[in-house]
């Protein structure tokens, strides 16, 4: 911990020689109140200095909390963890029946994040039967029908987190859909993605989940390459025709890179295709138009001048 006096001192010698050297440089320039500006500014100095050290103490006094927090932690943990080797297959039968319970309770209701704690349970019971079943103090009566619960359990996390991602993809896709701006059903869309990706991780080959994260990647590429469509007609209705013409194809790159159907992809390119091949041509009017008027007018000119 720094030193609290000598701090506070220096800051109060800092603070006075602002104050005088202010002073006597105001008093010198002929201002009437001199005390005042120096004064304030010794005060800011001395505010910012104060504050300044209660910032650093109080980060100082939370890393020394955290740093004694995972010490205990540790310590507990190295004096706790003898004891996994000796739990006994009652409490391990009671976790399995509490886990049971909110099961059903989970699959009766209609919140996504209870399927998902009930998904962790399932992790932590297989964590600590693996550790029951290798220690050397069960029977093996005992350790067979802790690998038989085992398979119950695993049976029931893999229900639990397809059931999570399912749930909770859906509201977000849904929750994507009734956004308004752009960049809000983006996200809302990527959060749905990042679910299905995190079960994915776990259960790779499930076609479910594969199909539901094509759909995402499909909606996601789909409001990208309509947002850039949508500017590209206000542009065109405005008469900003070669302004048009790079939205559309904005709207192309997006439409290559993204995830779409193939047919679905070919339409929508050819569409825009059209639509700049149309706005070349109103641009290209334009200028030709827009050039002849200028030389009509540089022939009037000149017959009133002759």
């Amino acid at each position: 911990m720094p030193s609290s006096a000598g701090y506070l001192l220096a800051a109060f010698v800092a603070a006075i020689a602002l104050f005088f050297g202010l002073w006597w440089t105001l008093v010198s320039g002929g201002d009437e109140a001199p005390w005042i500006p120096a004064g304030l500014a010794a005060s800011v100095v001395l505010l910012v200095a104060l504050s300044a050290r209660e910032v650093v103490m109080r980060r100082a006094w939370t890393r020394y909390l955290l740093d004694q927090r995972n010490e205990a932690s540790t310590r507990s943990g190295e004096h706790h963890r003898p004891s996994v080797k000796t739990y006994s297959t009652s409490l391990l039968a009671a976790t399995w029946r509490s886990i049971q319970k909110q099961s059903v309770e989970a699959d009766a209701g209609s919140s996504p994040e209870a399927h998902f704690d009930v998904f962790n349970l399932c992790q932590d019971y297989l964590a600590t039967t693996d550790e029951a079943i290798k220690s050397n103090s069960l029977s093996s009566e005992k350790r067979n029908s802790l690998k038989a619960g085992q398979e119950r359990a695993r049976t029931l996390q893999k229900h639990h987190l397809l059931t999570w991602a399912r749930d909770a993809s859906r509201a977000l896709t849904y929750e994507a859909q009734q956004r308004a701006r752009t960049s809000e059903r983006i996200e809302a869309a990527n959060r749905a993605l990042h679910c299905l990706e995190s079960a994915l991780r776990i259960y790779p080959n499930e076609t479910e989940l594969q199909e539901s994260s094509v759909a995402i990647h499909e909606f996601i590429a789909s409001v990208r390459v309509a947002h850039w469509v949508e500017l590209a007609e206000r542009s065109a209705f405005k008469g900003h025709y070669r302004r048009a013409i790079d939205r559309y194809k904005d709207a192309l790159f997006y439409l290559e890179r993204g995830t779409m159907k193939e047919d679905v992809k070919l339409a929508s390119s050819e569409r825009i295709g059209r639509e700049i091949e149309l706005l070349q041509t109103r641009l290209k009017s334009q200028k030709n138009g827009k050039s002849t008027s200028s030389r009509d007018g540089g022939s009037t000119d000149r017959e009133g001048l002759s």
